[in-house]
């Protein structure tokens, strides 16, 4: 596996080593391990989520602050998505910027979301099948978010704006100036 640090420090994108033949092909997609040598800290996931998404669902900038925060490593099961991290740390020197990647079932890429991010994403094909793993338990109390538009972000969804579908919650989340961190 191939892990590459992003412009946020702490974020990688992972790629496996895919073995193929005429009867299909095989990956580790995980393995702590050579997972925690690869991002040079030691992460234990406790929760594992799942999600099935239709073409321009946006699940907007989703996180958790305070001692719930969560580490993430997501990846697509079936179909394509546009992944953005944002870095809400606000101490670091990338905070408020963002990174956007295409994962897919053929790309097999993941990301590994460190705490104190924030992550959204959009379906770029007919429909996706979302997959990721937490290294601390869901806590409603402690969920924040920022709207997927905000001017500040300014993050291309490579979608137009009438195709885009949010629920109700993600479209009344505020922008980052006024979001919980």
């Amino acid at each position: 596996m191939t892990f590459t640090e992003t412009k946020l420090k702490g974020c990688f994108v992972l790629e496996p080593d895919v073995f193929k033949d005429k009867r299909g092909s095989f990956f580790e997609s995980y393995n702590k391990q050579v997972f925690d040598e690869g991002i040079g800290a030691e992460i234990n996931f406790v929760q594992d989520n799942q999600s099935f998404s239709t073409k321009g669902v946006i699940r907007a900038i989703h996180y958790q602050i305070g001692e719930h925060a969560q580490a993430k490593l997501v990846r697509v099961l079936q179909g394509e998505v546009l992944d953005v991290v944002v870095d809400l740390r606000k101490d670091s020197i990338t905070f408020g910027q963002h990174i956007a990647i295409e994962l897919s079932d053929s790309n097999k890429k993941q990301v590994f979301i460190p705490r104190g991010f924030g992550h959204g994403f959009v379906t770029l094909s007919d429909s996706a099948e979302f997959f990721y793993k937490c290294d601390n338990y869901y806590n409603k109390s402690s969920e924040g978010g920022i709207i997927y538009n905000d001017p500040t972000l300014n993050i291309d969804w490579r979608i137009e704006p009438d195709k885009i579908k949010a629920s109700e919650r993600d479209l009344n989340l505020p922008i980052l100036s006024e979001a919980r961190l």
